[in-house]
């Protein structure tokens, strides 16, 4: 991290409260990245687009399949939710693997958006899931174990 980030007592602050729960995402618990996602959306003067697990979303979606740490899993964006040549920020409350992001990556791309940069608040470093962004810029605020 950045000296800027090592000396701000809020990033410290956040560190302290992160705690792991055992199991967790898995039996069906997910979309803590809905935290974070409309704020940053609203701040930046962009729309917000929801990709999800399967079955969420109303109507007609893309659908990408990816690999997880724990197995694997599918996220769908809705058709017509972004244009040919949008840029994209992909944002997330956790990078471990990388397979999230990465499919993420992938829906927007095919639907003809150009992803411009991730952002998570925990990273893993341990898991390595940096290298699954094919060199796209990764903005962490933590890192955790």
């Amino acid at each position: 991290m950045s000296d800027c980030k090592d000396q701000d007592p809020r990033i410290h602050a956040i560190q302290s409260r992160i705690r792991v729960v055992p199991d967790f995402p898995k039996p069906g618990i997910e979309a803590r990245g809905f935290i974070f996602g409309p704020p940053i959306a609203l701040a930046i003067g962009a729309k917000f687009v929801p990709l999800r697990k399967p079955n969420k979303l109303p109507g007609k979606v893309f659908k990408q399949e990816y690999d997880l740490e724990y197995g694997s899993d599918c996220l769908e964006m809705h058709i017509g939710a972004v244009e040919a040549g949008e840029r994209a920020l992909v944002v997330d409350d956790l990078i471990a693997t990388g397979g999230t992001l990465r499919a993420a990556m992938n829906l927007l791309e095919r639907a003809g958006a150009e992803v411009v940069e991730c952002a998570c608040v925990i990273e893993i470093p341990d898991l390595k899931g940096k290298e699954q962004l094919n060199g796209k810029p990764l903005y962490v605020l933590v890192e955790s174990q």
